[in-house]
């Protein structure tokens, strides 16, 4: 049995402590936002938060989050899709295929916790998530205007 704080619920899942994050999240509690890509944490598809911090949960067993943990999935972000990621992603139409979008944004949302102001050199350290479609240049774009809506909120 495991006690998870996710997206501000205390959640009780009977499963192994082994099980990845990731499965427990989409299939115990239902939560299909965050996605199943390549499952060896390459892509950041799966990608959520734990305090705040991005992790890639296909490979995260779930005995290593504790009761205390916040997790935050994409549903979690935000209740009304406001999240500055979430605007600047929807205002300069960001996505192609969309697949990676919610670990891309759950990415680009903890480096602005981090890094309000981040240069093109720090997106490119620290966003290393993988689109197909490769609309990194979009993301990239996404991320500048994330934070020039943040700052102005």
């Amino acid at each position: 049995m495991a006690k998870l704080n996710i997206n501000g619920e205390v959640r009780e899942v009977d499963v192994e402590g082994d099980t990845p994050l990731l499965w427990v999240i989409r299939e115990q509690l239902g939560m299909t936002g965050t996605k199943y890509a390549c499952g060896i944490a390459q892509c950041g598809a799966c990608t959520v938060h734990i305090d705040g911090q991005a992790v890639r949960s296909c490979v995260y067993p779930v005995s290593s989050v504790t009761p205390s943990q916040k997790i935050t999935t994409i549903e979690g972000l935000s209740e009304t899709g406001d999240h500055p990621v979430q605007q600047a992603w929807a205002e300069l139409d960001t996505p192609q295929c969309g697949y990676c979008q919610p670990g891309m944004i759950m990415a680009s949302a903890a480096l602005l916790n981090d890094n309000p102001n981040p240069s093109d050199a720090d997106i490119d350290t620290q966003i290393t998530n993988i689109c197909r479609c490769g609309t990194f240049q979009r993301v990239r774009a996404g991320i500048h205007r994330a934070a020039d809506i943040k700052k102005n909120s």
